[in-house]
């Protein structure tokens, strides 16, 4: 009786620590809505990102439409966190697991956040098709429940020359913020 309990026992405590990490052959999709940070300043942003991972051994496609931005191009970052009740400055640094600098999305040495530039055309409109091999929808370092941030200024890719570049990319305050969650796909 006792070793049953045990064994139960530590088949949940199996499935609770290595549920999140099971392998999955099924394609993953997730989404994030953004919002403006502040809309008094930066005027109604809104738009989808979405996340498309084929497998746990593909790259994850990362498409991102959004309307309300100011003419030209934009940082976009996945971030440390998806707390965004006090605003977008609450999703913390940018994703980095790695512990790279800042960098372009096609660099090798990066941050795994590091989406590059979204570029807004004069009306405000902006669509980015990206893919990126540091992104995953599954397992230790999944970006699920990770805030996803839309900033001000256009990131320097980690080539300039600001404190500020190895960080962030010197790519200014964040516009717009939305939280990484399962997509329902039926």
């Amino acid at each position: 009786m006792i070793f049953t309990r045990l064994a139960t026992a530590a088949a949940f405590a199996a499935i609770a620590f290595f549920g999140s990490t099971m392998v999955t052959a099924e394609p993953i999709e997730a989404i994030a809505y953004m919002m403006g940070a502040d809309t008094e300043t930066n005027g109604l942003i809104l738009g989808t990102v979405k996340l498309i991972q084929k497998d746990d051994h593909s790259s994850t496609r990362v498409v991102v439409d959004v309307k309300g931005l100011s003419e030209g191009n934009h940082g976009i970052h996945i971030h440390a966190f998806g707390d965004i009740s006090g605003g977008c400055g609450n999703t913390g640094p940018h994703f980095n697991p790695f512990n790279r600098t800042h960098g372009d999305v096609k660099a090798k040495k990066r941050h795994a956040g590091d989406l590059g530039n979204l570029w807004a055309d004069k009306d405000g409109n902006a669509h980015l098709d990206v893919t990126s091999n540091l992104i995953s929808l599954n397992g230790k370092f999944s970006v699920m429940g990770r805030g996803i941030a839309i900033h001000a200024n256009e990131d320097d890719l980690g080539l300039g020359d600001s404190p500020m570049t190895p960080l962030t990319g010197n790519s200014g305050e964040r516009w717009a913020c939305g939280v990484i969650g399962f997509a329902n796909t039926e």
